[in-house]
C-alpha cells in the first residue's frame, strides 16, 4: 500500500492507496509542521487514529508533503519519527509546494499558489518547480493565509480598531482576555493555528464591509510579496489551493484583476488532485 499525505500547519489529509492503485481509505490528523509541533509528538497523534493503525504494517511507501519542509532538517525530522511508526515504509519528507504544483497542474505551466493556515507559492512548468522566494513563516510572512487574516483581525480587536458591532460581536463570541491571547500566541506549540482559527469569524462576515477590505489588502500583499517577484506572473496563469483561497475567491480575484493578473482554478482540499497526480505521474 502507499500513503499520499498533504500536510498542513492545521491538519494532515492521508489517502491510503491499495496495490491496484485504487482508494482503500481516507482519513485525517493534526497537522505535522516541525516548526509548530515538537517531534516526540508525531507517533502519538498517529496512534490515535484508528485507521492508520489498522494499516501500518501494510504501507510500504509514503509521500509526504508537508507545511515547515522546505528545510531538510525539518523533512528528516518527519521521515524519522514517520519511520518509528511506519517501520516496513520507504518514507518521502518533503515541502508542501511541490503538493500544490502537482494538485494543481493541468497540462501548462503555471504558477502554484498555497493559501491556508500559511501561504507560499512556486512556478511549475510540468517538469521541475522553481521556487524564487523564501517562505518566512507566520511572525514574517505568511500574507493573505489564516494566520496572517487572524492575526490582523486579533490585533485589531485589542487595538479597538475594528467598528464597534464587529468589536462587539468579536468580544461576545470569544471573551478573548489579553492574558489568553498572549499565553497561547507565545506559549503553545501551534500557534499559526491558533490565530488561522479565527478566520472562522471572518469568514462568516466576509460581506462586511470592512472585512472585504481587509481581506482584499491582505491578498494584494499576497500578490506584492508572493507572486509579483516571477516575471511569470505576467503571462502564466496563477492556481490556488487551500481553505483561504477558497472562502475568498472573489475578493482574490478581485486583487488579481486589480494587478491584471490572471487566475485559474481555486481549490480548496488538493488531496484528491495530489492523488491523481501521484497515479499518472509518480506511481
Amino acid at each position: 500500500m502507499v500513503a499520499i499525505v498533504d500536510g498542513g500547519s492545521t491538519k494532515c489529509d492521508w489517502v491510503i492507496l491499495d496495490d491496484f492503485k485504487k482508494v482503500f481509505l481516507k482519513t485525517e490528523t493534526i497537522g505535522f509542521n516541525p516548526n509548530n509541533i515538537a517531534a516526540e509528538l508525531i507517533v502519538p497523534e498517529i496512534e490515535n487514529n484508528i485507521n492508520l493503525v489498522t494499516v501500518r504494517n501494510s504501507i510500504t511507501r509514503i509521500f509526504f508533503y508537508g507545511s515547515g519542509c522546505g528545510i531538510a532538517e525539518n523533512c528528516s525530522i518527519i521521515e524519522r519519527e514517520l519511520g518509528k511508526f511506519f517501520t516496513k515504509a520507504e518514507i518521502m519528507a518533503t515541502e508542501d509546494l511541490k503538493a500544490a504544483a502537482y494538485a494543481a497542474y493541468n497540462g501548462k505551466p503555471a504558477i502554484a499558489c498555497i493559501l491556508g493556515t500559511g501561504s507560499n507559492s512556486c512556478y511549475f512548468d510540468g517538469k521541475d518547480i522553481k521556487v524564487k522566494l523564501p517562505s518566512l513563516g507566520f511572525l514574517m510572512g505568511d500574507e493573505g493565509s489564516g494566520s496572517s487574516i487572524g492575526k490582523q483581525l486579533v490585533r485589531r480587536f485589542f487595538m479597538q480598531k475594528l467598528p464597534q458591532d464587529l468589536h462587539a460581536e468579536f468580544e461576545e463570541t470569544y471573551h478573548l482576555t489579553i492574558d489568553e491571547a498572549l499565553k497561547n500566541m507565545y506559549h503553545t506549540s501551534r500557534p499559526n493555528a491558533y490565530l488561522a482559527n479565527f478566520n472562522k469569524f471572518v469568514a462568516e462576515r466576509k460581506d462586511h464591509p470592512y472585512f472585504q477590505k481587509m481581506i482584499f489588502d491582505e491578498m494584494m500583499n499576497f500578490f506584492d510579496y508572493q507572486v509579483l517577484p516571477y516575471e511569470e506572473s505576467k503571462f502564466a496563469e496563477i492556481n490556488f489551493i487551500g481553505s483561504i483561497a477558497y472562502y475568498y475567491e472573489n475578493i482574490l480575484r478581485s486583487a488579481a484583476a486589480e494587478l491584471h493578473l490572471n487566475v485559474g482554478h481555486v481549490v480548496q482540499k488538493p488531496i484528491e488532485s495530489l492523488v491523481n497526480y501521484h497515479i499518472k505521474y509518480i506511481l
